[in-house]
Parts: C-alpha cells; sequence; structure tokens
C-alpha cells in the first residue's frame, strides 16, 4: 500500500502528468491515425505544464495549507500558557523530510533542505524549554540510514547533548511517524515541527490517536503578495516544486479522510 501511495503520487505530480500527457499525444500524432486526440492531449500537456510553472496557480493551492495555522510562539499557545515557567513542554518532535546518506559526503550535504529546516526550528523551541527532549522522527524507507539518525547526527554537531535526543526510525510515512511517537509521548501536550505546507494533514493523524500537538509550521513558500516583479513573467522549476508540493499534501489529505486515518 504504502509503494502503491507513492507510484499514484509521482504520477499526478504536475511535471510528470504533463510529459505523460505530452508524449501520449505525440504517439498518437506519429504512429496512429488517431489524429485529433493526439492534438488534444499534446495541448493539454503543455498547458498544464504552462500554468504550474507560474506562480499564480501554485500559491494558491498552497497558500492555504501553510498558513492553516500560526507559527509558534511560546506565549502565544495556550498550551504553554497554563505553565508560566514552560515546563509543560516535555518534547518537542521534529517530523523527517528526506535526506541522502552519502559517506562522502559533507554532513549537511546529506540532510535535505526541508529537513534541516525543521531542524534549526526544533532546535530553536528545545532550546527555550530546559529539560525538554528533542524527538527527531523519520525512517530510512528507500535509504539505509533513516532521516531520524541524520538529523541526530546534524543537531549533535552544532551542540544539542546526545542524551536529549529520542529517535523514532521506524516510520515510512507521517502515519506511522503518528503510530510510533505516541507511546513516547502519550497524552503529554508536545511541540510538532513540520513543513508549513505539511503541518495540517500532521496534526489532523496526530490528533486522531487522541495526541495533543502544538503547531510549529516553518518553511513557508508562499509569502504575502508584493506586487508584481520581472520574473512574475516567466516560468520556474520553482513553481513546479510548489505545486507539487501542494498536490501531494492534497492527495495526502484525501487519502487519510477515505481511510479514516486524519481528525478534522
Amino acid at each position: 500500500m504504502f509503494i502503491l501511495k507513492k507510484i499514484i503520487s509521482v504520477f499526478l505530480s504536475p511535471l510528470t502528468l504533463s510529459l505523460l500527457l505530452f508524449f501520449l499525444g505525440l504517439y498518437l500524432l506519429w504512429f496512429t491515425t488517431k489524429q485529433k486526440a493526439g492534438k488534444i492531449l499534446v495541448s493539454v500537456g503543455v498547458i498544464l505544464l504552462t500554468l504550474f510553472s507560474y506562480s499564480v496557480i501554485p500559491d494558491r493551492l498552497l497558500r492555504p495549507l501553510e498558513r492553516q495555522y500560526n507559527s509558534f510562539e511560546i506565549r502565544s499557545s495556550a498550551a504553554v500558557q497554563k505553565a508560566e515557567d514552560g515546563s509543560i513542554i516535555k518534547f518537542v518532535v521534529v517530523l523527517g523530510g528526506g535526506h541522502t546518506s552519502d559517506p562522502e559526503l559533507p554532513l549537511i550535504s546529506q540532510i535535505s533542505r526541508s529537513s534541516l529546516v525543521r531542524l534549526m526550528e526544533g532546535i530553536r523551541i528545545y532550546k527555550k524549554y530546559p529539560g525538554a527532549k528533542l524527538l527527531l522522527s523519520g525512517g530510512g524507507v528507500f535509504d539505509p540510514v533513516s532521516d531520524a539518525e541524520i538529523m541526530a547526527r546534524v543537531a549533535m554537531e552544532i551542540g544539542v547533548p546526545e542524551r536529549d535526543i529520542i529517535l523514532e526510525s521506524k516510520s515510512k510515512d507521517t502515519k506511522d511517524e503518528a503510530r510510533f511517537i505516541k507511546p513516547i509521548v502519550g497524552n503529554e501536550p508536545f511541540v510538532l515541527v513540520t513543513t508549513a505546507s505539511h503541518i495540517p494533514r500532521s496534526m489532523a493523524l496526530f490528533k486522531k490517536l487522541g495526541m495533543n500537538p502544538i503547531p510549529s509550521p516553518i518553511g513557508h513558500s508562499v509569502s504575502e503578495e508584493q506586487g508584481l516583479s520581472p520574473y512574475s513573467f516567466f516560468p520556474s522549476t520553482y513553481n513546479l516544486e510548489k505545486a507539487e508540493m501542494a498536490i501531494h499534501e492534497y492527495l495526502g489529505l484525501t487519502w487519510t479522510k477515505l481511510r479514516g486515518q486524519r481528525q478534522d
């Protein structure tokens, strides 16, 4: 099931879907008599690729996900306000965002940008709560080394004591992360750090298991509108990346809803 979800997600990404339509259309044009169908498929593929290459649609898709929860602030969190000394926060949970384990690369080059941003935010919050533990989550999936292990190495390199780090390195996806983290944190309130677009799905999955996460979205891709710039008139692979992130999350939210795995 996990592999099937990954395959479906890849095939429905804007770039893959556009190219599939484009090449299927070319096949029909070159090797069959279905000229009209071929022209339609090529046209649709080009239009989709063009639309997702400009910021308007990707930003409109991502913004509702990224702005569903406010950024974490100590004084603004109702859960934290219950304890003046902040001792109620015992765990800062950081969900992994990918890595490539290659001993020939520097450690920082092995961790993905997404994981690094999440980790830095997690460490920032962890340092504000004496006695808190930094819980790093994420398995290896297609890599022999887990996300959690790579993040732990980076955390220790920048001064986090090993005794304050807890690893959850068995999970394959966010649902697994919630399931494996539950026995560690129980019903205690904890800070949940992940990418802003990923926070709605993560919060829903963790709450479904009766947990009490305090959201800490980070790594936003969409900022407030700042008007047009020369770059607004040219396509960008970054916009394709944003569109892919958004579609991946909407597919994930739909899947968890259908499977009854999330709390709305």
